[in-house]
């Protein structure tokens, strides 16, 4: 029940009480508020009307009830229903205001106890300040007249004490100073252990004081040992660890040791940081001494950027160089122990000293890890305090190379990958990659817009393993070790087994070697585009070869590499292939066709390569950017002279076409930014080439630019094969989860480049031949006749004398650019192909024909082979079928021509419908007629 609430509780909610209480003065006068209270009430009823107030009245002090009865009242107010509530408030205000009143009065006796309780207490702080008082007077009186006094007795006793004990320790110090100025003296001439014997025989003399000397010869022995972490010196180190063990110091001394290491780590970075920085900053500014490390990292500028670093190197080399010699020095010591008195040596030798060496074998082993890992978390910082995206790419190679050696110095060292290394230099990689790989799609853009596809003469034997960029491949290494140490180790097969340690114990520095094999090796490995004139250009190029040599027969005749065809009829057919033979056996036929920027795109997959080959965590990187080199220079060909409304299409070039135009939707666009944003990805965009003015593709006497067509396209599959040359190496260097994008490029790009040929020449076909003359001329030809004709008709001869004059500009190309048998082949099959499908439509056009005029179309048919063989040995001729079985259709009885348009759908709806329409009344009906024209039809309406 609510009487049985603990007191406190009433307490709290005694002011939500006088809230409410304060809420219904609103609402009645006082007087009607005491009669209601005074008003004697059934306690359980009390009970219950206080429960009845709402809970909301109870949550705060800040609770504004007036508002909250304001918002309960409904729209339509209703008076009596307002006295109602009115007087139920009343009701809750009374019986909360005797609740209250009835509460204070219950405890009322303990408040009254309560305040006694203070009032006492107050009485006792009274009394216990006034003996405080009294106490400090007492003993303000005491200290003046008694504690001063006494203590200062006291004090000068011990004074003097201390002094006579000093004056005897100033005696016995001023015995030992002979001593101490032999010490001093043996320090200096670095005799640690005869200065250790003297200190110990002046210790039994005077073991009191023994510390005084000790002391300063032990902080003197600390810099000697410190000095042998630069530069390690075999008799000054064993004097240092001859005087430790007199001390019986081994452990301490090798405790000192590493951390002189790891202090020598931190301040050879520094200084030869800070040199850098002050000798480029061109004052000594006190700021830069005062940085920590990291940050001045970032202040070197990047001209001293690669000179710094590998100071760098060569400096840690040096600690590191030390560090394996301090190693070698303990072995050979404990290998010295261990032979020296095998009979009496156990007996000799205490237990101590074991623990000694057990104790410096494994510090020394654990030490090894610790200092590669401040080797290479210094290194790091350096690595990463410059910005190298806008380094030029030799002196990136520089950094890599450097870095790949200092990582094969690590592996040397303790076997350790370098991951920390290895993390930092892929980050400046790719950032790197990334900024020039875009810088060389623009210049390969401009390279092709500005391309006028003339042919660049090299040598016959020209292959890429003759540029500089593909040196690299010769060499077989660890891809964790940089590309210069088989070119310094191999002049040496004996030095090549020997690691670096073993190299350069004595004298000499890896990196030093590694600078001046890269000024001696790779002086123009770094050309931008390749066209430096120097002495390797010179074993890889030459000028176009003179033809004041060649027979004059020789220069006017087109040679083609199987037919052997020539202008002129006379000549026999073993004398143009001897002709042929000596043709091709000239310099100039022989070399591979190429032009400036195919030899461009060349020497960048080269230089990828040599980036991908020193650093594989960024393999598939390279391999992406390498692929959108090729595809863009193929999708360039495509879009210089592969576009035409004639272009046509078949199931062979069905994958080459959905390649270009994934490549035309993506890659132009500039497919290269998947992980950037949408501001990085708009910079990355590479734009479609344009063809350059100079390059005419319209003119009829130079076969509608058709040197240039070959330049470009046979350079685009001479790019194609020598990619297919690189292929295994790629894919050593491809990680095996990526290799399927590379097999898809192999397979879906690569592999597809050829069949560029077809649409490119498919253009010259279509124009060098005039096949709507040769249709006009078909049309106006009586077929109709009745009797068997001996004389072919004329449009043949027009038609042959095309072909004549298409050998003849061939030939004046082929004087120009040397049209290989493939290219030469898909010419002729297109022309004579066109040429074969012009003389079906024509034949298809006839409204009239006799058997007489079939046997005529034959003989036109027949004369037109006889001569086209003449002029190519192409075989078989493309179409021939095809003219030959639609002419012979004619003589097909009704069933038979039912089941020749069913089975023969290359034919076209015309030709098929011309094909029953003209054998009308011959020997086919009307119904037969229309039986055979709605097959046509029931064939066609799938297509539609």
């Amino acid at each position: 029940s609510a009487d049985a609430r603990p007191a406190n509780q009433y307490g709290s909610d005694v002011s939500h009480i006088f809230s409410f209480h304060s809420f219904s003065r609103f609402f009645s006068p006082k007087e009607e508020l005491r009669e209601l209270r005074e008003q004697p009430i059934d306690p359980q009823a009390e009970q219950e009307i206080i429960d009845s107030i709402e809970e909301v009245y109870f949550s705060n002090d800040s609770f504004d009830m007036v508002q909250h009865e304001l918002e309960k009242l409904p729209p339509e107010l209703n008076l009596q229903e307002l006295e109602e509530y009115r007087d139920k408030l009343k009701r809750q205000q009374a019986a909360v205001s005797k609740k209250v009143a009835d509460l204070i009065l219950e405890k009322q006796p303990a408040y009254v106890k309560e305040l006694e309780r203070v009032t006492a207490l107050q009485t006792n702080l009274q009394l216990a300040a006034v003996i405080c008082t009294n106490a400090r007077r007492q003993l303000s009186v005491a200290k003046e007249g008694f504690t001063e006094a006494s203590l200062g007795l006291l004090a000068n006793q011990r004074r003097r004490q201390l002094l006579t004990g000093l004056l005897k320790s100033l005696r016995t110090i001023k015995t030992l100073q002979r001593t101490d100025v032999r010490l001093s003296e043996m320090l200096e001439e670095e005799d640690y252990p005869g200065a250790i014997q003297l200190c110990l025989e002046c210790q039994k003399a005077a073991s009191t004081f023994k510390h005084y000397s000790c002391i300063r010869y032990v902080e003197q022995l600390d810099v000697a040992l410190s000095k042998t972490c630069k530069h390690f010196d075999v008799s000054h180190y064993t004097k240092v660890q001859l005087a430790y063990t007199l001390l019986g110091k081994t452990q301490t001394a090798m405790d000192q040791l590493h951390m002189h290491f790891t202090q020598a780590i931190h301040n050879t970075v520094f200084q030869v940081v800070l040199g850098y920085v002050e000798l480029c900053a061109g004052n000594a500014d006190t700021k830069f001494q005062k940085m920590q490390y990291k940050d001045l990292c970032t202040h070197i500028t990047p001209d001293s950027y690669i000179p710094c670093l590998t100071d760098l190197c060569k400096a840690l080399w040096e600690v590191m160089l030390s560090y394996h010699r301090t190693m070698q020095w303990h072995e050979e010591r404990d290998k010295e122990e261990a032979t020296s008195t095998p009979d009496d040596s156990a007996a000799a030798e205490s237990d101590e000293s074991v623990v000694d060496r057990s104790y410096v074998k494994k510090k020394l082993e654990h030490g090894l890890t610790r200092i590669w890992q401040d080797v290479q978390l210094k290194v790091k910082a350096y690595i990463l305090g410059t910005d190298m995206s806008n380094f030029k790419y030799d002196d990136f190679i520089v950094v890599l190379d450097v870095i790949s050696r200092l990582m094969q110095v690590g592996e040397e060292f303790c076997g350790s990958k370098s991951e920390v290394l290895q993390e930092s230099i892929k980050r400046q990689s790719v950032n790197y990659f990334k900024n020039y790989h875009r810088a060389r799609l623009e210049e390969l853009r401009m390279f092709l817009e500005n391309e006028t596809w003339e042919l660049c003469p090299v040598k016959s034997n020209f292959n890429i393993a003759q540029l500089h960029e593909f040196k690299f491949m010769g060499q077989c290494r660890s891809p964790s070790v940089s590309p210069n140490r088989q070119a310094v180790s191999s002049a040496s097969p004996a030095e090549e087994e020997l690691s670096l340690f073993q190299r350069y114990l004595q004298e000499g520095n890896p990196f030093e070697m590694h600078i001046e094999h890269k000024e001696e090796e790779t002086e123009d490995v770094l050309a931008s585009n390749g066209y430096e004139s120097d002495e390797l250009e010179k074993s890889v190029y030459q000028d176009y070869d003179s033809d004041s040599d060649v027979p004059e027969e020789l220069k006017q005749d087109y040679v083609d590499e199987q037919t052997g065809d020539v202008p002129l009829k006379s000549v026999s057919r073993e004398t143009i292939r001897s002709r042929k033979k000596s043709d091709y056996s000239l310099n100039k036929t022989n070399a591979p066709i190429l032009t400036n920027t195919t030899l461009n795109v060349i020497r960048l997959v080269g230089k990828y390569m040599q980036m991908m080959n020193i650093l594989k965590p960024i393999a598939f990187d390279v391999i992406h950017c390498v692929s959108q080199l090729f595809d863009y220079y193929l999708y360039a060909v495509y879009t210089f002279f592969g576009r035409n409304d004639m272009v046509w299409y078949n199931r062979s070039t069905i994958r080459f076409f959905t390649r270009v135009g994934k490549y035309q939707d993506q890659e132009a666009a500039g497919e290269n930014a998947g992980v950037h944003g949408p501001a990085e990805d708009r910079k990355e965009k590479v734009p479609s080439p344009h063809l350059s003015q100079l390059v005419v593709l319209t003119n009829s006497g130079t076969l509608y630019g058709l040197a240039q067509r070959v330049v470009a396209t046979e350079s685009l599959v001479f790019l194609a094969e020598q990619f297919e040359s690189l292929q295994s190496h790629l894919d050593t260097m491809m990680p095996a989860a990526k290799k399927p994008f590379l097999q898809q490029f192999y397979s879906q790009t690569v592999s597809t480049a050829s069949e560029l040929r077809k649409p490119i020449y498919w253009i010259v076909a279509a124009k060098a031949i005039d096949y709507e003359q040769m249709l006009l001329m078909m049309a106006g030809v009586k077929w109709d006749i009745r009797e068997i004709m001996s004389q072919h008709n004329v449009y043949v001869d027009v038609l042959l004398k095309e072909f004549e004059q298409f050998n003849k500009r061939l030939g004046e190309v082929s004087r120009h650019v040397r049209i290989p048998l493939p290219v030469s082949n898909v010419l002729w099959e297109h022309c004579i192909r066109l040429a074969n499908r012009t003389l079906v439509e024509g034949y298809a056009n006839v409204k009239k024909c006799s058997n007489e005029g079939r046997a005529l179309m034959q003989l036109d048919f027949q004369q037109f082979l006889m001569k086209l063989e003449k002029l190519t040995d192409l075989r078989p001729i493309p179409d021939k079928e095809f003219v030959e079985t639609y002419i012979k259709a004619y003589y097909l009885t009704e069933n038979d021509m039912e089941q020749f348009i069913k089975n023969h759908r290359e034919y076209s709806m015309k030709q098929l419908a011309n094909l029953v329409n003209v054998c009308l009344g011959s020997h086919i009906n009307k119904k037969a007629r229309q039986k055979l024209l709605a097959a046509i039809d029931d064939i066609d309406r799938p297509k539609r």
